[in-house]
């Protein structure tokens, strides 16, 4: 079988689903499933395939570009149309439970892979190349052929455990998505600022206008963000009251 194949379903087109499409291989032939209607005259427009679920059946890799909240719901839909083979892969925030999800949602024949890009709309509007992607292999071992497209088109694959990469995750996202609503209680002063402060503000805007479902994600969905914004509100306090800095 080619290493890139030629049929993918992309199961959910909205801001982050028509990213994704606007850098796949152009050789692939993508059917955009997505109920809603506006979803579906905005893949027409970009020249791709609006189609019913039951094209996954034909498809040899399926990407779930939807929320934690819809994944559960999807999986039940497709695994009883999923040919044998087929990779099934997602792209939530987090990772540990859209693994379990996976593993235990869909039938043994298809390859599972879940994946995150660390990037979405508005950090990449510009400039995909040098971005990373973190991939958790889960069965199978077409995933190399995955991240062999994603190297082509300028990423940096990350390969980690969904453990390792929700641990990870609870400091390098979850204390960013904490700070930007946090800053929501202070208006941003208009001229005395500093430059390190600029682009603080700067950073945290590339957050602050995510979708509820990407904070929910990131704050609720990943069991260990919780006790890191316990630690990062504690640290806060401490500085506040003057206290001596832990080791």
């Amino acid at each position: 079988m080619s290493p890139t194949p030629a049929k993918l379903a992309l199961i959910g087109f909205g801001a982050f689903g028509q990213l994704i499409a606007a850098h796949l291989p152009p050789h692939l032939r993508v059917h955009v499933i997505d109920p809603d209607p506006a979803a579906q005259s905005a893949a027409l427009a970009r020249g791709l395939c609006p189609a019913g679920i039951e094209v996954v059946g034909d498809c040899d890799w399926v990407l779930l570009a939807v929320p934690l909240g819809a994944l559960r719901p999807v999986l039940h839909q497709i695994a009883p149309l999923l040919r044998p083979g087929a990779v099934v892969m997602d792209v939530v925030s987090v990772k540990e439970e859209p693994a379990r999800l996976m593993q235990d949602v869909l039938p043994e024949h298809v390859e599972l892979l879940a994946t995150h890009p660390l990037f979405g709309p508005q950090s990449a509007r510009t400039r995909l190349a040098g971005a990373k992607v973190a991939l958790c292999p889960l069965r199978g071992r077409r995933w190399r052929a995955v991240a062999v497209v994603l190297r082509r088109a300028g990423l940096r694959v990350l390969r980690m455990t969904p453990q390792d990469h929700d641990r990870e995750a609870a400091v390098g996202q979850a204390i960013v998505h904490y700070l930007a609503r946090a800053m929501e209680e202070f208006a941003i002063p208009r001229a005395v600022t500093t430059r390190s402060f600029d682009q603080l503000v700067a950073a945290l805007a590339l957050v602050r206008n995510d979708p509820p479902e990407v904070a929910a994600a990131v704050l609720q969905g990943n069991l260990h963000a919780p006790a890191v914004g316990r630690r990062l509100a504690a640290a806060i306090a401490a500085q506040a009251r003057g206290d001596a800095p832990t080791a």
